[in-house]
């Protein structure tokens, strides 16, 4: 077996494992969420004991990654490779914290009526596992293309970030009765456009990947 077709399987292996992750990121998103709205603490909790999971497959890429580059020493697109793989399975494990932020808010929230429909934290959401599908997707194919496309979701989650702020602002000087509540969701709306904001480091990653430079998009 040659060392080249060798260390292409290495390769192949460490995004199959990469692209399971974010598919595990991208389920405790949309449970932290759905937990949120339909206020099932057996969900939110389900979210917090997975995180585990995620944790022991980002220690277990992080070490694959650093034994290919000590026995391999790659040079030039090899080892951007391997480095945008370390930098983004970094991404999708803080993505995961953030979730699990959100089901801890959803206990915290528990049965409690709802100050208002949570419509626009959902399309946040959805936007945010969109992107990070895209994202994977262009880091599979090479698509720089659709890595900058992806980038530009981050502008609508920010746009929806600030829309809800300004409700939930209102809801306060309102009724000092809403405070806690709409707190909590302030932090939801925030920790999703984190998420939002580290799916675009991923987009940025892929460009790096592609044309060896730097740019950024956020």
């Amino acid at each position: 077996m040659s060392t080249r077709f060798s260390f292409d399987r290495q390769l192949n292996h460490l995004q199959q494992h990469i692209l399971r992750m974010a598919s595990m990121v991208e389920i405790a998103i949309y449970k932290s969420v759905k937990a949120l709205t339909c206020q099932d603490v057996a969900l939110a909790q389900e979210v917090i004991d997975g995180d585990d999971a995620i944790d022991e497959m980002f220690s277990d890429i992080e070490y694959t990654i650093i034994k290919i580059i000590a026995t391999q020493q790659p040079i030039a697109k090899d080892l951007r490779m391997a480095t945008t793989g370390l930098k983004i399975i970094i991404s999708l494990e803080r993505m995961a914290d953030h979730a699990v932020d959100i089901s801890k808010i959803a206990l915290k929230l528990g049965d409690k009526k709802l100050i208002k429909p949570l419509t626009k934290i959902n399309e946040m959401a959805r936007l945010t596992q969109l992107m990070i599908k895209d994202g994977l997707d262009a880091y599979v194919n090479h698509d720089q293309d659709k890595a900058r496309k992806m980038c530009l979701y981050d502008d609508d989650v920010d746009y929806y970030f600030r829309e809800v702020y300004e409700e939930l602002i209102v809801f306060m000087e309102n009724d000092p009765e809403t405070i806690r509540q709409a707190t909590s969701l302030l932090f939801v709306c925030r920790y999703l456009e984190r998420i939002a904001d580290h799916a675009t480091n991923i987009g940025e990653e892929v460009i790096y990947l592609i044309t060896g430079h730097f740019e950024e998009m956020n």
